[in-house]
């Protein structure tokens, strides 16, 4: 099985001069056709910058991105769904009207709406304006917006923003069906336990670099490995004494 995405050096810059900081450096993922990859890391450490990167959302400053074996180009987008902090609505329609829009932008058939809208459990919402939906409701639209494509690779950025235990747990099982079924899922998320019942592989960035990188064995404490990993990058800074 062949890799799904690669990065090589991947890095972003922000800044010019003396004030320019690197958000992310040196950053390269292995991400296998099929699996579920959980990117780890603190707040700040740079995995949203890295997802954006990924979905052509910011240009990187160095390095490079192949996707499925090819040197990464703007039309692969029609095949990578993401959801990246807020969902991209239309507040003043419906969660249909809005999906209406994509197909139409993308030139797919109308029976795709139907479809992604059971797979979220949106399909009840008829008239309600996107503005009055809940948190929750709003990231479920966001994901069938993802879904809608069919894409290849799935990239969601703490997809488990505003769902109730009922709907993580839901959302934990549906990822793992994209999967099963062929898709590449990219996953961050601060819920440690959901994503050791997901993740296949898990990435770890602390200060913008890749501090570890390893397929996720049974039985392993992902918490324990996270704050080991983390610890071990606050030394490496000398944030902490040795």
């Amino acid at each position: 099985m062949g890799y799904m995405l690669e990065t090589r050096g991947l890095t972003k810059r922000f800044g010019r001069g003396d004030q320019a900081q690197d958000a992310v450096a040196d950053v390269s993922l292995h991400i296998r056709e099929g699996e579920v990859y959980g990117l780890l890391g603190p707040n700040g450490a740079g995995k949203s910058t890295t997802l954006k990167m990924i979905c052509g959302m910011l240009r990187p400053t160095a390095g490079e991105i192949l996707f499925a074996g090819h040197a990464w180009r703007r039309e692969d987008l029609y095949a990578i769904g993401s959801l990246i902090e807020e969902a991209p609505l239309y507040p003043n329609l419906t969660a249909r009207e809005n999906l209406r829009v994509r197909t139409t932008l993308l030139g797919l058939p109308e029976s795709r709406v139907d479809e992604v809208l059971a797979a979220v459990d949106l399909a009840d919402t008829g008239k309600k304006r996107a503005g009055r939906f809940s948190m929750g409701m709003r990231q479920r639209l966001g994901l069938a917006l993802a879904l809608i494509a069919r894409p290849r690779l799935l990239v969601l950025d703490e997809p488990t923003n505003g769902l109730d235990p009922i709907g993580i747990e839901e959302l934990r099982d549906q990822i793992r069906g994209f999967a099963a079924a062929g898709t590449t899922v990219i996953v961050s998320s601060h819920i440690l336990s959901e994503v050791q019942q997901m993740a296949d592989t898990i990435g770890i960035i602390y200060g913008g670099h890749l501090a570890y990188e390893d397929a996720l064995r049974p039985g392993q404490d992902l918490e324990e490995l996270f704050m080991s990993v983390c610890r071990e990058g606050r030394r490496a800074r000398g944030e902490v004494a040795a």
